[in-house]
């Protein structure tokens, strides 16, 4: 199996601005190629350019500009072609699809922070100095490059790639390892029903608070943005010192809320797994869920449009975000591969409006957000209580018609 690690680092002053530089060239290659398809396919002929016939320019490239494209390591900037080659092979997959095409756009400077180096050993070293107690990742034209190292990286490095977020640089590694020793069987299952008022319930009636981290830095967050768009747009390198701290504050709540919201998510995940051997959740469509209304033009009124609960879906969109489900499943899937447990996901239509015994479906079963109440046979629950019943029953009846 593959994990990844992500460590922070902690480069000199002179490390910071290769690493800056690194970014700028990888960054100005990818427009550049970007722009080679584009006029390719301008041309009389039609013909678009592929990645190997970019990736033969490369060397050509490096020999012109030895001071900038020929200081970085050749297979990183192999890596960065290919991730434009992915994001044309995605735009003709929608194409295909039916789907908003989403064209790929030239990048800024400073919407391009993430460079991958596709072998460790190629262009890179993961623990470059195994002599010195403090470790360290070597990259070419950088250097050895301190890491602040928080726990031990298991099997085989793979894959460096190195991401600024903010003012900070991290390193990202993949490792290949063996499959882990599962836990052992604790003879539970769960079903669980993800809200905005609980972040969960379970089917045994458990509920998980929903710490809102995004709601509770919503004022300073605020505060933060409007101190910033005080300051008129400009190039990085054009900032004031006060604008630089600006941005660097809203960076900095940014990447806080980001950190607690993961830091939940491991942890409700974690209790999850080692307490059940099968867990069952609802397959949310995240993206539908967040989708602006669409727009409802006055038949009357030429050029005019009727409320359609525009703000209202807004405020409900910010909730589902700031509670950070998708997020929170891929975590839980990922440990429970670890682990040894089985996670299937279910479809969630009327999970909360079935009751569980006698099987009656409908709209009036859920008179109020938080009230199942049975039309049927007059039973009253929680009905996220409910939901996480009929999700956990439909898992154990998918679980036991395709067997492992």
């Amino acid at each position: 199996m593959i994990r990844a690690y992500k460590f922070l680092m902690r480069p000199t002053v002179g490390q910071r601005v290769a690493l800056g530089e690194m970014l700028r060239d990888h960054c100005s290659m990818y427009n550049g190629a970007l722009q080679e398809r584009r006029d390719a396919y301008r041309h009389g002929s039609k013909k678009g350019v592929k990645y190997g016939q970019q990736s033969a320019q490369l060397k050509d490239i490096r020999a012109f500009d030895p001071e900038r494209q020929g200081r970085w390591s050749f297979s990183s900037q192999q890596a960065t072609l290919r991730r434009l080659d992915k994001a044309f092979t995605a735009f003709f997959r929608r194409i295909k699809a039916g789907d908003t095409p989403g064209y790929p756009r030239f990048r800024g400077v400073n919407w391009f922070d993430t460079v991958d180096f596709p072998k460790d050993g190629d262009g890179c070293r993961w623990d470059s100095t195994p002599h010195d107690p403090v470790p360290r990742v070597r990259f070419q034209g950088v250097g050895h490059v301190k890491v602040n190292q928080h726990r031990r990286v298991i099997g085989k490095v793979k894959t460096v790639s190195v991401k600024r977020e903010g003012g900070r640089w991290y390193v990202v590694l993949t490792a290949e390892q063996s499959a882990p020793e599962p836990l052992p069987a604790t003879g539970c299952v769960v079903g669980i029903d993800l809200g905005i008022a609980s972040f969960l319930t379970t089917s045994h009636g458990e509920h998980v608070a929903n710490p809102h981290h995004g709601r509770k830095a919503a004022a300073k967050l605020e505060a933060a943005q409007q101190a910033l768009a005080r300051f008129p747009r400009v190039r990085r390198d054009k900032r004031t010192a006060n604008h630089r701290r600006a941005v660097q504050k809203v960076a900095d709540l940014h990447r806080k809320v980001r950190r607690q919201r993961l830091d939940h998510a491991h942890k409700t995940a974690l209790d999850l797994v080692r307490e059940h051997d099968f867990i069952a959740h609802e397959d949310l469509k995240i993206r539908n869920m967040v989708k602006a209304p669409a727009p409802k033009p006055d038949p009357e009124t030429p050029g005019g449009f009727l409320p359609n609960g525009a703000a209202a879906k807004a405020g409900l969109n910010r909730s589902i975000s700031d509670a950070g489900w998708g997020v929170f499943l891929a975590i839980l899937t990922s440990k429970a591969e670890s682990a040894g447990r089985e996670v299937i996901a279910v479809d969630p239509r009327n999970t909360s409006r079935t009751r569980p015994e006698c099987g009656h479906t409908a709209k009036e079963n859920r008179p109020i957000q938080e009230k199942f109440h049975c039309v049927s046979c007059d039973h009253q629950a929680h009905a996220d209580t409910v939901g996480a019943i009929n999700v956990l029953r439909a898992g154990l009846v998918r679980r036991d018609a395709n067997p492992a």
